[in-house]
């Protein structure tokens, strides 16, 4: 599935004025990429994904887009009085599948997620990880052409998170789907990444592209990984004191 994203501005209300949370961004993306938006807080990123999922409507521009889109959060917002294959089926049940298939498509689901041994589990006797792979399974098994990935891991601790980091880049090697993927953290864009879109502050533009040319499975803690992902951040860290600089401001005015 390819994205084309042109000239895309968006603005929010705000009491008595208007921010400006997009400004004039463009992105193409070819279908089978994985590509992560990168960039400090309330730069945009998230922002970008709703108006690509068709959640928001852009003030300016034009997003081009065919086939199915899905949409993964931070939260993995099970159904808690549902087990494990009943959560991952849902979509399919409310597409009115037959059961038969309902029940193939969550067992090869499940088993590509490690979850076949929890089928019958409820929500809260998982982990924060397994949640996370339900989600995800819950999200393949509809076949999106695109998948939009909003900080699913960023909650998790890091243990959790590398090896959900080699679960992804498997899962995508297998499935070809195309992937925009938002992030805070520099080395998991680098190890996951075919590009990384770094974002300017608040409006956000994307102020330069990344192309990750590291073979696969990558690890958070390769050199390589580490050195690209040094680069990067001299890019970014500008960014990030315009922020601070912009809270203190707002934090003294505040006081005053």
């Amino acid at each position: 599935m390819r994205l084309q994203v042109k000239n895309i501005s968006k603005k929010f209300k705000a009491k008595s004025n208007y921010v400006g949370a997009l400004d004039q961004v463009s992105l193409d993306v070819k279908s089978g990429e994985f590509i992560c938006l990168l960039g400090p807080s309330g730069c945009g990123k998230s922002t970008l994904l709703n108006l690509i999922a068709g959640l928001e409507a852009p003030d300016q521009g034009e997003i081009y887009s065919r086939g199915k889109i899905g949409l993964m959060f931070q939260e993995a917002a099970l159904f808690p009085w549902l087990k494990v294959k009943d959560n991952v089926g849902f979509g399919l049940k409310m597409q009115k599948v037959h059961r038969p298939e309902i029940a193939e498509q969550v067992d090869k689901y499940l088993s590509m997620m490690h979850l076949s041994a929890f089928a019958e589990a409820y929500p809260h006797e998982l982990s924060g990880g397994m949640k996370q792979r339900a989600a995800l399974a819950r999200t393949l098994i509809l076949n999106p052409d695109l998948l939009l990935m909003d900080e699913p891991f960023a909650a998790l601790d890091a243990q959790t998170r590398e090896r959900l980091y080699g679960d992804l880049q498997k899962i995508w090697q297998e499935t070809k789907k195309t992937i925009i993927f938002v992030t805070h953290n520099v080395r998991e864009a680098v190890c996951l990444g075919d590009r990384v879109e770094v974002f300017t502050a608040r409006p956000g533009k994307i102020k330069k592209e990344f192309k990750i040319n590291l073979s696969r499975p990558r690890n958070l803690n390769d050199v390589a990984v580490a050195q690209i992902s040094n680069e990067i951040m001299q890019e970014l860290k500008e960014e990030i004191d315009k922020v601070a600089a912009e809270m203190a401001d707002y934090k003294k005015h505040q006081n005053d």
